[in-house]
């Protein structure tokens, strides 16, 4: 499988530097992420929300080694809420948010990430949007739970990530599918042992729709994070089945995967939110867009080859 060996890769300095080296990366990685800057992103926002879209924005970065990194990663985001405020979309432009930009590895990581994300969680709330907390690693998740629920108590509205291919999930969507939640499931993009999730693709399929009925049977807001067109109609149906209207559930797909599809749903009345990211710190993120579908690499190889 290539996945694991590219999520190794998304951590190694000397393939960094490789890729980053590389004359065609530029051009493929802004397919996956088309600004640096929040100048360079407002465009994009203003183009997606006129063609019937919604989005997530996420200020790309992770390697997170001091609290003054930590505290430059909330300034990104309060600088994002800024300008997003003078848009005037509400909440159809949220933030979606890693907590180990905010300093959650470092010491003291849980309460750093907490008093980092909080004024983000505050400023969005003002501008009348919110904030979803995405899923990390499973060494993680205890901590970035914790966070949302002590979130939640001022800013209900603050949503969180699941992933199919841990085994605590079903567990996890259980707990969450309360009236008011958010919660979007997506199948996982770590590289994590077997000890704690399911690591064939079948499996991990089959655990996300057991995920995915619990949530549209529960009394939260499902986030269907999938460009699966399998699993698009089976979030269709088990909706249906829960007797949801289409505005009480959406998707959400990457910014430059299945851009078609974005746009079929919202011309069918489902929301359709687009995750999309900016920033310079590109590499980790990028790694895992390649390690999450086949098709990706196959996209970046024939553009090195073309290109080289």
């Amino acid at each position: 499988m290539l996945g694991p060996v590219i999520l190794a890769a998304s951590r190694s300095d000397r393939m960094r530097r490789l890729i980053s080296a590389a004359p065609v990366t530029k051009q493929v990685v802004d397919r996956f992420i088309p600004g640096e800057t929040v100048d360079e992103i407002v465009p994009i926002v203003r183009e997606l929300t006129s063609r019937g879209l919604e989005l997530t924005m996420d200020v790309v970065g992770e390697d997170i080694t001091t609290p003054e990194q930590a505290e430059a990663a909330r300034d990104a985001y309060l600088a994002l809420v800024d300008r997003l405020g003078t848009l005037e979309l509400g909440t159809r432009a949220e933030m979606s948010v890693k907590l180990s930009m905010f300093g959650q590895a470092l010491p003291g990581g849980h309460e750093l990430a907490l008093a980092n994300v909080r004024p983000v969680v505050e400023a969005a709330a003002a501008i009348g949007t919110t904030v979803t907390l995405d899923a990390e690693d499973h060494t993680t998740l205890d901590s970035m739970f914790a966070i949302h629920e002590e979130l939640r108590k001022d800013f209900p509205q603050t949503g969180c990530v699941i992933q199919a291919y841990l085994f605590r999930t079903e567990a996890d969507a259980r707990r969450l599918a309360a009236a008011g939640s958010r919660v979007r499931l997506v199948k996982g993009a770590y590289k994590e042992p077997a000890e704690v999730a399911y690591q064939q693709k079948h499996e991990i399929d089959k655990a996300y729709v057991r995920a995915l009925r619990i949530l549209m049977e529960g009394e939260g807001y499902p986030m269907v994070g999938s460009h699966d067109p399998r699993l698009i109609s089976i979030a269709q149906e088990l909706a249906r089945q829960a007797g949801r209207k289409p505005d009480e559930y959406e998707f959400q797909m990457l910014y430059g995967i299945r851009g078609d599809e974005h746009l079929r749903l919202a011309a069918e009345g489902h929301r359709m939110r687009v995750y999309t990211a900016y920033g310079t710190d590109w590499y980790g993120y990028f790694m895992r867009r390649l390690a999450e579908k086949p098709a990706n690499l196959r996209f970046f190889v024939r553009s090195m080859i073309s290109k080289g």
